[in-house]
C-alpha cells in the first residue's frame, strides 16, 4: 500500500520505526496487536510515552490522545497525584496477599458516588465484572437465560457475548459454544414491546445494557428505554445490569445510573474506577453481592481472584474517585468535549463535507461521509430530527475510515475509533488545535477524492 497515496506516503515517511515494530510484532501477537481496537489498517502507531492530554510515539511525532486509556483516563496521562499514590505505594507492595485498609477506602469511596453501590466485589477488568454480575443474578433468580441489546458492549465473557457492531468494528461469537448462545436473547435496544413479551414468559435472570446505547453510545440510547426496562424486569422478578465501565464517573459523578434517575440492581465498573490502572467491580443491592459472603451456606457463589482489590489499583482508584468528589473534573471535560463538538460539525459545514459529530458528556462522536443531519446546537444529539432512539445509526465505511484516521494522525491527532475521549486535562488550545487537524484531515480526503 506505501506510496499509494499522498496521504499514504505521508503515514508511511512518518511512521517508519511503528512499521517496523508493528511488521515484529504480527510475529509474535496475533494479527500484530494485544486488544482488537488497536487494530489499524496498514498498521498503528506504536506509542513510547504519554503526559498529560498528549503522547508521542517511537518516530518522535506528538499526538493530542483522544482514546484516553480506551476511556479510563478522566485525568489524562501520568496525572501528578495519581504518580505519586502508585509510586509510593510501589515501595510498601504490590501484592499483599491479604486483606487491607486501600480496599476498604477504595470501596467507600465508590460508595460516596454511585447510588446503587449498597456493597462492593472487586474484579481485575470490566470483563470478569460482567461475568460476576450476570453470575449472581443467574444464582438469585434461579433462572439461566440472559436478555441483552444488541451490539451493546459486555466484554469478551461467554455469559455475555454475542456478535455484533462496536465503535471498534463488528465482532463475531466464533469459538463460543452454542449452548451458551442459545441461553442469550438478543434484542434491538428500542424494541421494548419484543423485550417486554419475552420478560412476560419469566425465564430471564436479568437484563444487562450500556444505560446510554451501544458502545458508549456510538448509537444513543434515550434514557425513556431504561426508564421502562426497570419498570418491566422489576414487574416479571428479572434483575437490571448496567454495565457502566465506560458511562461510571464519566457521565456525572454517580454515572449514567444518578443522570437518567434509575437505580439498577448490579452495576459493572472499570476504566475510571481504578484511576487508569487495571481494575473493575460490581456493585448493587447487598442481598445480591451477599451471595458472595461465607454466610451464604449452600447457596454461595465463590469468586477467586489473584489481583482483586490489588494495593496499586487500590490506592489509584481511591485518588481518582476522590477527585471526582472533590475537583468535579467532569465539568470541565464536558465543556472540552462540547467545544470539540461544535468545531467539527462547523468545520464539516465549511469543508461541505457529509457527517456530524455530537457529545454526550465527555465522549464524542463522529460520523464521517454519510449525510446525517447535524445537533441544531452543534453539540447534543436531536432525538426528535434523528427519528428518536434508532436501534442502528449509519456508520463510517472502511472506505473512507482508514485514510481518514491516517490523514488525523499525520496531522498529530488519534481517536478512540471514530470517537473521541476527552479528559479534563484537554486545555482549550488542544481542542482548537483539534478541530485545525481535523480541518486540514478533510482537505486532504477531498483531494484525495475520499469524500
Amino acid at each position: 500500500m506505501s506510496g499509494t497515496t499522498a496521504i499514504d506516503r505521508e503515514f508511511f515517511a512518518k511512521h517508519a520505526l511503528s512499521a517496523q515494530r508493528a511488521e515484529e510484532a504480527r510475529t509474535i501477537f496475533p494479527g500484530g496487536v494485544t486488544h482488537d481496537a488497536r487494530h489499524f489498517e496498514p498498521f498503528g502507531i506504536v506509542v513510547d510515552r504519554a503526559i498529560g492530554p498528549r503522547k508521542w510515539d517511537v518516530d518522535g511525532n506528538e499526538y493530542i490522545d483522544y482514546v484516553m486509556g480506551h476511556g479510563a483516563l478522566l485525568f489524562g496521562h501520568s496525572h501528578p497525584y495519581l504518580v505519586e499514590a502508585v509510586s509510593a505505594q510501589v515501595a510498601r507492595g504490590t501484592h499483599l496477599g491479604g486483606s487491607s485498609d486501600l480496599e476498604r477506602r477504595w470501596a467507600q469511596a465508590i460508595q460516596r458516588l454511585i447510588p446503587s453501590a449498597e456493597k462492593v466485589r472487586f474484579t481485575s477488568s470490566g470483563t470478569e465484572a460482567t461475568m460476576m454480575a450476570v453470575r449472581l443474578a443467574r444464582a438469585a433468580t434461579g433462572r439461566d437465560r440472559l436478555l441483552r441489546l444488541r451490539n451493546h458492549f459486555h466484554g469478551w465473557n461467554d455469559s455475555v457475548f454475542a456478535a455484533g457492531r462496536t465503535s471498534a468494528g463488528n465482532i463475531a461469537a466464533n469459538g463460543q459454544p452454542d449452548a451458551m448462545q442459545s441461553l442469550i436473547s438478543v434484542f434491538d435496544q428500542t424494541d421494548l414491546t419484543g423485550i417486554a413479551a419475552a420478560l412476560a414468559s419469566e425465564e430471564y435472570a436479568a437484563v444487562i445494557l450500556e444505560p446510554t446505547g451501544y458502545s458508549w453510545g456510538t448509537c444513543p440510547l434515550d434514557p425513556s428505554v431504561p426508564r421502562e426496562l426497570r419498570e418491566l424486569t422489576d414487574r416479571h422478578g428479572a434483575l437490571l445490569i448496567f454495565d457502566e465501565v465506560v458511562t461510571g464517573f464519566r457521565m456525572s459523578r454517580g454515572g449514567a445510573q444518578e443522570r437518567i434517575g434509575v437505580r439498577p440492581d448490579l452495576t459493572t465498573l472499570a476504566k475510571i474506577l481504578a484511576g487508569g490502572l487495571p481494575g473493575g467491580a460490581v456493585v448493587g443491592r447487598a442481598d445480591l453481592l451477599d451471595q458472595i459472603s461465607f454466610d451464604a451456606g449452600g447457596g454461595r457463589v465463590a469468586h477467586p481472584g489473584t489481583f482483586n482489590a490489588n494495593p496499586l489499583s487500590a490506592v489509584a482508584g481511591e485518588r481518582a474517585l476522590r477527585a471526582v468528589a472533590e475537583e468535579d473534573p467532569n465539568s470541565i471535560a464536558n465543556e472540552r468535549a462540547a467545544q470539540l463538538a461544535r468545531g467539527l460539525n462547523h468545520t464539516l459545514v465549511e469543508s461541505e463535507a457529509p457527517g456530524c459529530a455530537w457529545a454526550d458528556t465527555s465522549l464524542v462522536h463522529i460520523i464521517l461521509g454519510q449525510d446525517i443531519e447535524r445537533p441544531d446546537d452543534g453539540v447534543t444529539w436531536d432525538w426528535d430530527q434523528h427519528g428518536g432512539a434508532q436501534p442502528t445509526l449509519p456508520t463510517t465505511t472502511s472506505e473512507v475510515l482508514w485514510p481518514f484516521r491516517r490523514a488525523l494522525l499525520n496531522q498529530g491527532v488519534d481517536l478512540m475509533g471514530m470517537g473521541a475521549i476527552v479528559s479534563c486535562v484537554h486545555t482549550e488550545a488542544d481542542i482548537d488545535s483539534t478541530i485545525d487537524s481535523f480541518g486540514a484531515a478533510l482537505s486532504d480526503l477531498r483531494r484525495e477524492e475520499v469524500l
